[in-house]
């Protein structure tokens, strides 16, 4: 068993699907929009964003994020300064021997981490 998707709460679905196309390797191709309003697009590795309609951002958990691992650590820097080039600014930043990482926000204010463990 794995987890297939995440559903995200956004207000503007066209501007995070942008973000999540550009930055995170979602293929809008995929894009499959239903009755209420959810957009569900999928990445290589099979995984379903789902992005549903509201009208304002909610209050979030203090903890609440969710990460993409990658292979090694140069692969987490090089992801920050593509992001960070594209003006998406890291709001927590991690280098340690056994993790390095950061988190930036996507549009609507949810935390996302890129990550290497090994």
């Amino acid at each position: 068993m794995r987890l297939g998707h995440l559903g995200l709460p956004v207000v503007d679905l066209d501007r995070s699907l942008a973000f999540y196309a550009a930055h995170f390797g979602f293929d809008p191709t995929t894009a499959t929009r239903y009755p209420d309003g959810t957009v569900i697009v999928r990445n290589a590795d099979g995984f379903d964003l789902a992005l549903h309609p509201v009208e304002s951002a909610t209050t979030r958990p203090e903890f609440l994020h969710f990460g993409f691992r990658l292979s090694s650590p140069e692969e987490v820097h090089s992801k920050q300064a593509a992001i960070s080039a594209a003006g998406v600014q890291a709001v927590e930043e991690c280098v340690e021997p056994a993790l390095v990482s950061f988190k930036c926000l996507d549009p609507d204010g949810w935390p996302v981490e890129v990550y290497w463990e090994p």
